[in-house]
């Protein structure tokens, strides 16, 4: 299962993946880019809009009533956004869009990904934005400090990095193992909902330095053929190397606990 799969770097990766023994399930929030992937997938393409809340709630009951298991979760979906106005449940959007909704996604799939017979795999995909990221778990919103585009973007890649580690944490015994991948500056729609970063995606000037989305893709691939690996459980990856460049707060082990208490709270899970 691919989420952020209607362009970029998500529909290169089911591109590459797809096959004849291969069930895939693709997530999209534009139901006509996801079309054209499933077309050339043969895949199975549902859509949501991960600003809605709900939308995800929906979207999780339809992929459970689907399947019986999930092998790959790939949470890929995300972008960088401008932190105001909030989205329809109030939450910054970086903060919502990033984190908050994947997060609830894969609690709500938690048991299909448990029933995996050799393991289940979830990938986040993170950035190095993570280092200029900080959370505050009595503020993720940003309600009392002052929002950034760069600062509330970085600051949801950090929190990636965060829920892989509590997932590492909490589900090992459940047979789920849990990276984070920063794939790379990639030259895709990414940023189209903010100014100023979208503004250079959409230059000239981004051909001088992104990588491609195949090439970006090639990083969560790797990832996928490797499965439910123990060695990786936990690891953020900066494309094809372990242990990328990664904020202090990373590996802070109380921090990891709050983020996932304060989040299972706000989304209302018990």
């Amino acid at each position: 299962m691919i989420t952020g799969a209607s362009d970029g770097i998500g529909a290169a990766a089911a591109r590459e993946l797809a096959g004849p023994d291969v069930d895939l399930i693709l997530v999209g929030r534009s139901a006509d880019k996801l079309a054209k992937v499933t077309a050339d997938t043969g895949a199975v393409g549902l859509t949501a809009d991960f600003a809605r809340l709900d939308d995800v709630r929906a979207l999780a009951k339809e992929i459970a009533d689907r399947t019986t298991s999930i092998d790959v979760l790939l949470n890929n979906a995300g972008g960088t956004f401008e932190p105001t106005p909030p989205t329809v449940d109030d939450h910054e959007p970086n903060f919502q869009i990033n984190h908050l909704a994947p997060f609830l996604l894969t609690n709500l799939l938690h048991d299909r990904l448990a029933a995996a017979e050799s393991g289940a795999l979830v990938v986040n995909t993170s950035s190095i934005g993570n280092l200029i990221g900080r959370v505050d778990p009595t503020d993720l919103d940003f309600r009392r400090r002052r929002a950034t585009q760069f600062r509330a973007y970085g600051t949801s890649k950090l929190e990636n990095i965060l829920f892989t580690r509590g997932i590492a944490k909490r589900w090992r015994d459940d047979g789920i193992v849990s990276a984070a991948v920063h794939p790379g500056a990639v030259a895709s729609s990414f940023g189209r909902d903010s100014f100023v970063i979208g503004l250079l995606y959409r230059t000239p000037l981004k051909r001088l330095g992104p990588i491609t989305p195949e090439q970006g893709a090639a990083a969560l691939i790797d990832l996928v053929h490797r499965g439910a690996d123990p060695d990786i459980n936990g690891v953020y990856f900066s494309r094809h190397r372990a242990r990328g460049p990664e904020s202090r707060q990373a590996h802070d082990p109380e921090l990891i606990d709050q983020l996932w208490t304060v989040s299972a709270e706000l989304v209302g899970l018990d």
